[in-house]
């Protein structure tokens, strides 16, 4: 079924939704104040490969209905994980969502 940008990314820029689409989060607990504002931050629970992975993640750029950018230094690694959101010429929507080590994260990993 066919959905305009916004209302797809108002759905999965919501921290609380993300356990509805993305079948490795399990929970999800805001450690600010709502409403999702660049600086907030949300724990997340996830369950990967039989692991359980517990991180925090901080937005670092928000752009309502266009891109999420969030980070965190917790858990097994440092990660950035960017929603990218596009309207299609049917339209509908075409979310990208990409996780990668943050360029600032390569340091802490680096031997001494």
């Amino acid at each position: 079924m066919k959905r305009p940008r916004h209302r797809v990314a108002d759905y999965a820029m919501n921290p609380d939704n993300v356990p509805h689409w993305y079948a490795n989060i399990r929970s999800v607990e805001w450690k600010t104040p709502r409403p999702l504002a660049i600086g907030s931050q949300i724990a997340f629970v996830a369950h990967f490969l039989g692991r359980r992975l517990a991180y925090t993640y901080e937005i670092v750029a928000l752009d309502p209905g266009d891109r999420l950018i969030m980070r965190t230094s917790e858990g097994p690694f440092p990660m950035e994980t960017t929603y990218l959101f596009e309207s299609t010429e049917d339209g509908g929507t075409c979310m990208t969502s990409r996780s990668r080590e943050p360029p600032e994260g390569r340091a802490t990993l680096a031997p001494a």
